[in-house]
């Protein structure tokens, strides 16, 4: 099969459809733009047109504007794009997240975007697809990255917090902004007390709660006018808020990080936080390889993160595998920082 064969191509501008004259992620600004999700390293400024699934109106307006032209469509539903049958279906990875398959003459593309196998309570579940080819992310694509049940690390977050509050102490929990910081205040134990946010989370939150998403009740910090509230609450910020500027207007705390990077023993040292707990809205080693052998895939096309190591073992496992090239290699919040 030639390159002009494939229904995608990477270009210097992404994944391109030939046949569909649209991208899948762009990294530049295109004419047509198909989104798996609202981050900032899928979704990109200043296409023309885009297309994504439903639960991302809101956020990705509020991340690319109010007047891009966005058509939203529903899981499963098919689009007919120059005769090729399109659908987006559910990724697991936060609220509108989406796998983009790709239909012609019966033959099947999946590009995953970012996906989590296991449902949580803010957004919907993974569906299972089977294709001829597979893009797969490969963020966490190495054997020692296995995570615990997400109960389990709930329930450490909600320990940590009561102790932090029985000793007088802000707890501060750093998390990105969209989708990773609305799963941990749903896994929250509001008993315990205050739950404040940091703006950019709190814009957020907004949005899946428009979109149906239950959520504990929140405040933003900056409506707190008695530094007394903070004794004891629970702060949810970005790591770009991990700075004595913004962080002094607390007196006693406690900070965290929330994320798969810290499996890797020497991350949380590097964040100078006092607690680690790891929790992705990406799949682990085990999920990454039980999704791709059930997609039945002939060709699996790896990209965003260990890619060459996660190729290597697919093809001394037997696959037809191959890395794409990605601007960008992994778990990423909006600013940027890893």
């Amino acid at each position: 099969m030639t390159q002009n064969d494939n229904l995608l191509e990477q270009t210097p501008a992404g994944l391109y459809c030939r046949a569909g004259n649209f991208y899948v992620d762009p990294w530049k600004p295109v004419e047509s733009a198909i989104i798996t999700h609202g981050h900032s390293d899928h979704a990109r400024w200043g296409c023309k047109h885009y297309l994504a699934a439903t639960g991302n109106e809101d956020i990705l307006k509020a991340r690319l504007g109010e007047d891009i032209d966005l058509r939203i469509v529903e899981y499963g539903e098919r689009v007919s794009i120059n005769g090729l049958k399109i659908s987006l279906h559910p990724a697991g990875h936060l609220l509108g997240s989406a796998q983009v398959r790709i239909e012609r003459n019966g033959e099947v593309w999946v590009v995953s975007g970012d996906y989590k196998i296991e449902p949580d309570a803010t957004c919907t579940s993974f569906e299972q697809l089977r294709c001829h080819t597979f893009i797969s992310e490969s963020t966490f694509g190495l054997p020692v990255f296995k995570w615990r049940p997400q109960q389990e690390i709930f329930d450490s977050i909600n320990a940590w917090w009561r102790e932090n509050r029985d000793q007088g102490k802000t707890s501060l929990l750093f998390a990105y902004s969209l989708g990773k910081a609305q799963r941990i205040i749903a896994g929250l134990d509001p008993s315990i007390g205050l739950i404040l946010t940091h703006g950019a989370v709190e814009n957020m939150n907004r949005c899946y709660r428009k979109a149906g998403i239950k959520l504990p009740t929140t405040r933003q910090v900056v409506e707190v006018t008695n530094k007394q509230e903070f004794v004891g609450a629970m702060v949810i910020a970005p790591p770009s808020a991990d700075s004595p500027g913004w962080t002094k207007k607390f007196s006693q705390i406690s900070t965290a990080f929330a994320s798969g990077w810290m499996q890797i023993r020497g991350n949380r040292r590097r964040r100078s936080v006092d607690r680690g707990f790891v929790l992705s809205d990406h799949s682990d080693w085990p999920g990454l390889i039980k999704t791709v052998r059930q997609t039945e895939a002939e060709n699996i096309w790896v990209s965003h993160g260990y890619t060459n190591e996660m190729v290597r073992w697919l093809q001394e496992d037997g696959f037809n595998a191959h890395e794409v090239e990605t601007r960008f290699a992994g778990e990423i919040d909006e600013t940027g920082e890893q």
